[in-house]
C-alpha cells in the first residue's frame, strides 16, 4: 500500500535543483505524483507529493536533511493521506486583472472562504503594463464550488464584489 509525503523545498535557483532532487527521491523508492515548481525572484521553490511504500517513505523523511545539506535546500516534509471529497464539488477557473494595489488575494479569499468554496490552486503574478509601465497585477486560480450551490447567484456576486474593487474578473466552468 502506497502511503504519502508532502515536501516543500526552497533554495537558491540555479540549473540542476529539480534533477537532482527528483534523483534523490527516485533512488529511495519514492514516486513524485503531483508537483508545483517555479522561481521567484532569486529562489526556487517546489511542493512535491511524493507516492511509495511505507518503509520507502520513511527512508526519504529520514534521508531529508542531507538531501536538503546536499543540495543546499531548505526542506519541510509531512507525512499525509490522500483526502476523500467530503461532498460533490465542481471545479472553476477564476481570473482577475488589475492595476496592482495591496489587499487583492486576501480580499478574494475573503470572499471565496466566507461562501464555503475552496482554492485548490492560486499563480498571482505582477508585471508592467503594456506602453505605459504601470504596475499590474493578475490572478488565475482553481476552485471548487459544492454541486448544490447556484452558481449563477454566486457568479453574479463575484462580479459585483470585483466591479466595486476595480477588479477584471471571470468565473468560467473548468470543463
Amino acid at each position: 500500500m502506497n502511503t504519502h509525503l508532502v515536501i516543500t523545498a526552497l533554495g537558491n535557483d540555479k540549473p540542476g535543483i529539480v534533477n537532482k532532487l527528483s534523483k534523490a527521491i527516485l533512488e529511495h523508492g519514492g514516486n513524485i505524483t503531483e508537483s508545483r515548481m517555479m522561481a521567484l525572484s532569486g529562489e526556487f521553490a517546489m511542493m512535491l507529493l511524493v507516492a511509495g511504500e511505507e518503509d520507502c517513505i520513511a527512508d526519504i523523511n529520514s534521508k531529508l536533511n542531507d538531501i536538503g545539506d546536499n543540495l543546499g535546500l531548505t526542506i519541510v516534509a509531512k507525512a499525509t493521506t490522500l483526502k476523500e471529497p467530503e461532498q460533490k464539488r465542481l471545479p472553476y477557473h477564476v481570473t482577475v486583472v488589475s492595476m496592482d494595489h495591496p489587499g487583492i488575494v486576501h480580499d478574494i479569499s475573503d470572499f471565496l472562504s466566507s461562501r464555503n468554496l475552496n482554492i485548490e490552486e492560486v499563480e498571482t503574478k505582477t508585471y508592467p503594463a503594456a506602453h505605459t509601465g504601470t504596475p499590474m497585477f493578475s490572478l488565475d486560480m482553481i476552485i471548487s464550488i459544492p454541486t448544490d450551490s447556484s452558481i449563477r447567484t454566486l457568479r453574479d456576486e463575484f462580479l459585483v464584489f470585483c466591479d466595486d474593487l476595480n477588479l477584471d474578473a471571470s468565473l468560467e466552468s473548468k470543463r
